[in-house]
């Protein structure tokens, strides 16, 4: 079968920098941990792909659409069609004067922000410092296997998997005509990077389901009991350093 556009894929693979033979992306935590590239924060795993979206490089979209479900194929992008060709033009040279006017100490490898550019700190000498906007990828050939795990057909499960690409995973979801309402029940950690994510998730709905015209969030909350043992003996110690 051929995917085409806002089609939702969930796939597995595995990325290489073709020259260096060195695995730079997985959805795999056994080969990020041998390969030393496991990320703590990452939820490793199936990942959803909506075709034409540029959630994913040009190639692999193009190689996806051209798989079937439960296929797996391993294939090699050129830079055109993975994070492109290097531009010299990002590469800048900076005076240090305005990295210490941010109360900023660069060194190499030390990511920065400038002009609205995420660059990286190439090197520091001479009280200048060379920084480099290009992709760390880019001019690189790009090597990936892939498997087709599943296409998304039903609504509450291709909502449920956005909401999971940005880490707020709905407890519940129900479709009510152009009302959508999605629950976030009291187990699903509410950090701040919960209340990020759920405004991106919001926003990707609306996106990709144009029939939708409200959301409604439902949000459970537990009382966290602040005299359990350990906290009573922190109040009291607070309230006797106030005395002296």
């Amino acid at each position: 079968m051929a995917f085409k556009d806002e089609d939702f894929v969930e796939i597995e693979y595995s990325a290489w920098d073709t020259s260096a033979n060195r695995l730079i992306a997985t959805t795999d935590e056994k080969k990020a941990k041998e390969s030393e590239i496991y990320n703590k924060d990452y939820k490793y795993g199936k990942v959803l792909v909506v075709l034409g979206s540029n959630s994913v490089i040009k190639g692999l979209d193009k190689e996806i659409r051209s798989m079937s479900i439960g296929e797996q194929k391993k294939f090699t992008v050129k830079p055109e069609d993975a994070f492109g060709q290097r531009n010299e033009e990002l590469v800048k040279v900076m005076p240090l004067s305005d990295f210490r006017a941010r109360d900023m100490n660069p060194y190499p490898g030390m990511t920065v922000e400038l002009d609205n550019m995420t660059a990286v700190v190439r090197s520091v000498n001479s009280g200048r410092v060379v920084v480099d906007a290009n992709n760390p990828y880019a001019g690189r050939d790009i090597t990936y296997e892939v498997k087709v795990i599943k296409q998304l057909t039903d609504q509450n499960e291709k909502i449920s998997a956005l909401g999971r690409t940005y880490n707020v995973e709905p407890s519940k979801v129900n479709i009510n005509d152009k009302k959508l309402v999605i629950k976030y029940d009291s187990n699903v950690s509410k950090n701040a990077d919960y209340f990020v994510g759920k405004v991106s998730a919001i926003a990707s709905i609306f996106t990709y389901f144009k029939d939708v015209s409200d959301i409604v969030v439902e949000e459970e909350y537990k009382r966290v009991d602040l005299e359990k043992p350990g906290h009573a003996h922190e109040h009291k110690h607070e309230a006797k350093k106030e005395e002296k």
